[in-house]
């Protein structure tokens, strides 16, 4: 089989039964290998999943987490393309043969995603990918349809086929040689902004990520952690700062971790002053461990420096999205 989708899932038996419905039936088994990868779930949620006679269930002997719960599963996994799914995401007639389709006519493109909507308001774009991703002047990541916590309506306004930066990891449709061959999903992340990671490197190394609106999907979307938990603060600062010294060449690395420097203490004052002492807790607790982690991440970005053929790749773009959205008020 040509495609496998793979939905990882730990102890998802509130979740996989309002969302697994939908992708079996809206995924012939001509078309792809429907697989839930388990990371070791105790309540029953692989068992549910082991009911429908197209879903394969590979059974993980831990809980390794989204990235290398992943990374272990797509190296079992035999298929051209694998396509990363979350458990929360809702699929509807026709989804996939788009995604598909794209890669096999355009042979340079690693990685597609589809127009990402939201599962709780259906016209309107999800905050995790909506219309594709990019990264700002700063790199700070945001996508086609959303900039910061504002998503626009679907108004058919991101309709057509488009180069991005990063695409979602709540479905994420890429080439598995493309995947193994250029490390995965970067486990030490834990969660967050490992398939920006993914897609800066495959960027950097000369491969292309479309977003192919034909496809939508729903995404429920903070299922693992509310956007505004502190938690998600810390881990989103912290691991962005580590994508940015993993990945960005020297020619625009010091200037940026300068001006970031400043941006975040700006971002963790701004959070005091709101009364959001939590997450302005969790910000410099983000900066702290940064700084610890990065060394050993130095050998990453040697590596990474080495194979870079596009030391700015497009969808990196030379806006602001604090420019844009404090001082310009620029809407989404």
């Amino acid at each position: 089989m040509k495609t496998a989708v793979i939905i990882l899932n730990w102890n998802g038996a509130d979740v996989l039964p309002k969302y697994l419905p939908s992708v079996v039936e809206h995924t012939p088994s001509t078309t792809a290998r429907i697989i839930v990868a388990d990371n070791a779930s105790t309540d029953g949620s692989a068992e549910y999943a082991e009911q429908y006679e197209s879903v394969e269930v590979v059974r993980l002997d831990a809980n390794y987490g989204f990235a290398q719960g992943y990374n272990i599963a797509i190296k079992q996994v035999e298929a051209e393309y694998v396509v990363l799914l979350n458990s929360d995401v809702s699929v509807s007639e026709g989804w996939l043969e788009p995604l598909i389709s794209y890669l096999d006519q355009h042979d340079e493109v690693a990685a597609v995603q589809p127009k990402i909507l939201s599962f709780r308001e259906p016209n309107m774009f999800e905050h995790a990918g909506a219309a594709g991703g990019l990264l700002d002047l700063f790199c700070y990541p945001y996508c086609r349809g959303r900039r910061l916590d504002k998503v626009a309506s679907d108004e058919g306004q991101y309709d057509t086929v488009e180069p991005i930066f990063w695409a979602s990891g709540a479905c994420l449709c890429i080439r598995r040689s493309a995947y193994l061959q250029n490390g995965g999903l970067d486990a030490r992340f834990f969660a967050h902004m490992e398939e920006i990671d993914l897609c800066w490197r495959l960027k950097a190394r000369g491969m292309e990520i479309y977003v192919v609106p034909q496809s939508k999907v729903w995404h429920y979307g903070g299922a693992s952690l509310p956007y505004d938990n502190p938690r998600k603060t810390y881990l989103n600062f912290r691991n962005n700062l580590l994508m940015i010294y993993k990945n960005a060449h020297s020619r625009y690395f010091f200037l940026i971790m300068m001006v970031r420097f400043v941006l975040d203490y700006l971002a963790l004052a701004v959070m005091l002053l709101k009364g959001e002492r939590q997450n302005a807790r969790a910000v410099y607790n983000a900066r702290i461990e940064y700084h610890k982690m990065k060394k050993s991440f130095a050998e990453d970005r040697i590596n990474n420096i080495s194979k870079t053929l596009v030391r700015r790749p497009l969808g990196w773009t030379r806006r602001s999205v604090l420019v844009d959205h404090f001082l310009i008020h620029k809407t989404v």
